[in-house]
């Protein structure tokens, strides 16, 4: 499984937040660190993406729909 980043982009725009407004509700004293790991290039911790969840209004179920599943299928065997 991997984070959907656009998900991400889409759910903070979705709750009228900037990337600025996300990083100081993340304790962050700039938007810096929430902007590198929106754009993948810091991997979100899992304790930062279910305050993330929470920061966006959304409960806590609903964490799933950061997720993608990425694993492929399996072809099927010749009988």
């Amino acid at each position: 499984m991997t984070i959907n980043l656009k998900r991400l982009k889409a759910e903070r725009i979705a709750s009228g937040m900037t990337q600025d407004e996300v990083a100081h509700r993340m304790g962050w004293k700039t938007r810096t660190p929430y902007a590198k790991r929106e754009n993948g290039i810091v991997s979100i911790g899992a304790d930062e993406l279910a305050q993330i969840t929470l920061i966006f209004g959304l409960p806590m179920e609903k964490i799933t729909i950061f997720f993608d599943n990425d694993v492929p299928e399996m072809e099927q065997s010749l009988a």
